[in-house]
């Protein structure tokens, strides 16, 4: 059985994450975006990309650098979707195999 109050942090972070991602609609849904702010908002998600792998770029890990090798493959020949999909079972499936 899960601990309440573990399971009530994550119910608060999820509480978060959502408010945070329906904030930016409910602030902007009578606004016009300009193209600056469009490209602003369409680059965001490569940059939270970036942040979560760049550690391994320092790593000495051989499962987290195969990992990202893989990762930066797949992000140089697809979309946004199909590289995390990609990044997160290639890092699970190396950390499994080299450990």
């Amino acid at each position: 059985m899960i601990d309440p109050m573990t399971f009530l942090a994550i119910l608060a972070m999820a509480g978060v994450t959502y408010l945070t991602r329906i904030g930016g609609y409910v602030m902007l849904k009578n606004r016009a975006l300009s193209r600056r702010a469009t490209a602003v908002m369409e680059a965001a998600p490569g940059c939270v990309l970036i942040s979560v792998i760049a550690p391994d770029f320092v790593s000495r890990n051989p499962a987290d650098l195969a990992a990202l090798a893989i990762t930066l493959l797949a992000a140089t020949r697809l979309s946004m979707l199909p590289t995390v999909v990609i990044g997160v079972a290639s890092a699970g499936l190396s950390r499994w195999l080299i450990g």
